[in-house]
């Protein structure tokens, strides 16, 4: 049997008719010029999402110097409004939580601070590592513990909002 076979073809679609069935089908050049385009947008739309949530370093210093004003301050509200609950501490008297920050709150006694050398970094677009100094005045339980330190915190975004999950700090050593 004899079959009728006509071919139409339009820029980026190539449509056969036979007399048994008809085919549309996208050309090779559409089908990988559409997929070249979705790729690139799927890219450019990650990287200004991520851009786009991680905080500078200066507003993320901001949260670090409010946590250390509300700790100064024995504002227990306001600290755990830039301290998540699950917060983790390592120093030098030990691992701390949440529940000891508090308890250490009311034995500080801390005349005032100043945060230097501050730097952030981030490859996630909801973690954020922070270093930098603290030279601070103060006494903890009657001790003097005026100096500086080396600092260290781990923020992580919840919910929209960035809350300080670790931190440590060690007194630097007199020079030698």
């Amino acid at each position: 049997m004899l079959e009728n076979k006509h071919r139409y073809n339009r820029p980026g679609f190539s449509i056969a008719l036979t007399a048994d069935a008809r085919t549309v089908a996208p050309t090779k050049p559409f089908i990988m010029k559409k997929s070249l385009s979705c790729a690139v947008a799927v890219l450019l739309t990650g990287i200004s999402l991520s851009f786009a949530k991680t905080p500078d370093t200066d507003a993320i210093k901001a949260k670090e110097t409010a946590a250390w004003q509300a700790f100064k301050d024995k504002k227990a509200d306001d600290f755990k409004k830039v301290v998540d609950k699950d917060f983790k501490g390592v120093y030098a008297d030990g691992l701390s939580n949440m529940a000891k920050e508090m308890s250490d709150m009311g034995k500080w006694d801390m005349k005032s601070f100043t945060i230097g050398d501050f730097t952030s970094f981030s490859d996630e677009k909801d973690v954020i590592v922070t270093t930098y100094t603290i030279k601070l005045e103060g006494t903890f339980g009657g001790q003097d513990m005026a100096g500086t330190y080396n600092c260290g915190s781990v923020w992580k975004q919840e919910n929209g909002n960035w809350l300080a999950i670790f931190h440590t700090n060690v007194k630097q050593e007199a020079a030698k």
